[in-house]
C-alpha cells in the first residue's frame, strides 16, 4: 500500500512521569497524529501531553476501553483520512520506537490487524507479573479453543486498519477491551498476525496488575468476555 495515514491512540490515567517519554519515542515520520486520552487523571498528565505536542482528549468515564472508544470517536469524526490506528500504553512499558515493526505487516503484506506479542519478544525481568503471564497464557489457549486463532498475548501494543476497527463495533469499557478486539477480529475472519515486541518495567505502579483487586477484576472480565462471545 502507499504510505498510510497512521494515528496513535494512547489511553492514560495518572501517567505524568511516563507519557512525555512515550510521545518522544514514537517515530514522528511514521505517524500523522498522536492522541492521548486522559482518563480522569488527577495529576498533570494532560499538561505533559500538551507540552509534548500531542493531541489531548478527555474521558471522564474511567476504564481502558472507555478511553480507547473516546479516541476512536475523535478519529472517526475527522474530515481527513486515517488508514491505520496504533494502540499503545502510556506507562512506557512498550517500546514506542518499535511502531514500524507493528505496522509493517499491514503496509507490506496486506494484514488487517497486528498484535505486538510480549511473549515472543524480549521481556525485562519483572516487567510482567506471574499473574499477567498466566492470564495471557490461559486467554490465548481459550482463544484457540473457542475461536480457532493462534495468539500468544493480549498485548496492548497493536495496529489495525481503521475501517476494520470501525467494523468490529467495539463496546467494552474496561479490562475486556484487548480480548474483545481479538475475538471479534477472529469472528470476522480478519487477516491477523503477531510480531515480537519488547517490554520493560513500567514507570509507576500498575492500576491493574499492581493491585489484587485489579488483577482479579481483569481476569474475571477477560474470561467473561471470552465466554460471552463464544456462547
Amino acid at each position: 500500500m502507499k504510505k498510510p495515514i497512521i494515528r496513535v491512540i494512547i489511553p492514560a490515567f495518572n501517567e505524568e512521569k511516563s507519557i512525555p517519554k512515550v510521545i518522544a519515542d514514537i517515530p514522528k515520520d511514521w505517524v500523522m497524529e498522536i492522541i492521548v486520552v486522559d482518563n480522569a487523571s488527577t495529576d498533570n498528565t494532560s499538561e505533559e501531553v500538551k507540552k509534548a505536542g500531542a493531541t489531548i482528549l478527555y474521558e471522564s468515564r474511567k476504564g481502558y476501553g472507555s478511553a480507547c472508544l473516546k479516541g476512536i470517536e475523535y478519529v472517526n469524526a475527522l474530515e481527513s483520512t486515517t488508514d491505520i490506528i496504533v494502540f499503545m500504553d502510556a506507562d512506557y512499558s512498550d517500546f514506542p520506537e518499535q511502531l514500524p515493526l507493528v505496522v509493517q505487516p499491514i503496509m507490506e503484506d496486506d494484514y488487517d490487524m497486528v498484535i505486538g506479542s510480549r511473549a515472543l519478544g524480549q521481556k525485562e525481568n519483572g516487567s510482567m507479573t506471574p499473574q499477567q503471564i498466566f492470564g495471557n497464557w490461559l486467554a490465548s489457549r481459550l482463544l484457540k479453543l473457542f475461536y480457532g486463532v493462534n495468539f500468544t498475548d493480549l498485548g496492548p501494543f497493536r495496529a489495525i486498519r481503521f475501517d476494520r476497527l470501525i467494523a468490529l463495533n467495539m463496546v467494552d469499557t474496561n479490562y475486556g477491551w484487548t480480548v474483545e478486539m481479538q475475538i471479534k477480529a477472529a469472528k470476522q475472519d480478519l487477516k491477523m498476525i503477531e510480531v515480537p515486541v519488547d517490554y520493560k518495567k513500567r514507570i509507576g505502579i500498575s492500576k491493574v496488575s499492581g493491585t489484587v483487586k485489579g488483577t482479579i477484576m481483569a481476569g474475571y472480565k477477560i474470561i467473561w468476555t471470552l465466554m460471552k462471545y463464544a456462547f
